[in-house]
């Protein structure tokens, strides 16, 4: 199983793909992006150029969806990686790498059972008010070392893939909903939490929309204050707010989440 990988110093320059549309790209980011001459009209000469980079150096790697001939993906990572074929095929490599090594192609309802049966993630069956996905963390119920750490990570890629095959046309991310009520010291897991961040980050880049953090105790705030240096940028995805905004600004009354209807 794939282990939990420290978070890089990528993170930063990542973090600028990853935020939220409402910001406008920095003079950096268009500069970078000229810099690589990318048109619309050859973008698909870029993909091709991925796809024979890596049938070539890393020819032992799976094909078919989410394999390294998948266009559709390859395009996904050199937008992440600001058109760079170099880049993209490095990330790719590691992403395609890990899917196979981790099984995820092979992750099932019934594989993810014991450990989902907790009720401490899933994804919503509505999306917010913006279109997204939505999954859902009730921190109080996860106990480190209830289940190994493979089923939380297995239970945590499942349902980030789940969440995906919801997207509605044209969206490209999704929510993360943690709900922090009832959180108590014996529920924090850094090696858990460093694990979810690594994930979208190497393996579903700009992928993750926004984090919401809904009632945080105060008991939560010495966790945050050692989990946010190791997010460095990411933490800009990280809002803090109550339940009643959560339902308010994000849902409509009738898809409101059952654990945030009290």
């Amino acid at each position: 199983m794939a282990q939990c990988l420290k978070l890089r110093p990528p993170l930063l320059h990542h973090s600028q793909a990853l935020s939220l549309h409402s910001k406008k790209p920095s003079n950096l980011s268009k500069l970078r992006i000229r810099n690589c001459s990318v048109q619309p009209e050859n973008a698909h000469k870029l993909v091709r150029e991925v796809k024979e980079k890596l049938e070539k150096e890393h020819n032992s790697l799976p094909v078919g969806k989410n394999g390294r001939d998948d266009e559709e993906m390859i395009l996904w990572f050199l937008k992440d990686r600001k058109f760079s074929v170099e880049d993209a095929v490095s990330k790719l490599n590691k992403a395609i790498k890990w899917r196979h090594e981790f099984g995820v192609s092979e992750l099932s309802e019934e594989s993810i059972k014991s450990v989902a049966e907790t009720g401490k993630a899933y994804v919503h069956d509505h999306l917010d008010v913006y279109g997204r996905p939505v999954l859902i963390v009730e921190a109080a119920k996860h106990f480190p070392g209830e289940h190994k750490l493979n089923e939380d990570e297995k239970l945590c890629v499942f349902n980030i893939e789940k969440a995906l095959k919801k997207l509605p046309a044209g969206k490209q991310e999704i929510l993360c909903i943690i709900d922090l009520r009832g959180f108590r010291m014996q529920n924090s897991d850094m090696n858990f939490i460093t694990f979810v961040f690594d994930a979208f980050y190497y393996y579903y880049p700009r992928r993750l929309s926004q984090v919401l953090f809904v009632d945080a105790p105060f008991i939560f705030n010495p966790l945050w204050q050692l989990v946010k240096p190791l997010l460095k940028s990411y933490a800009s995805l990280v809002k803090f707010c109550s339940a009643k905004t959560v339902k308010e600004e994000y849902f409509k009354e009738d898809t409101i989440p059952a654990n945030l209807r009290d």
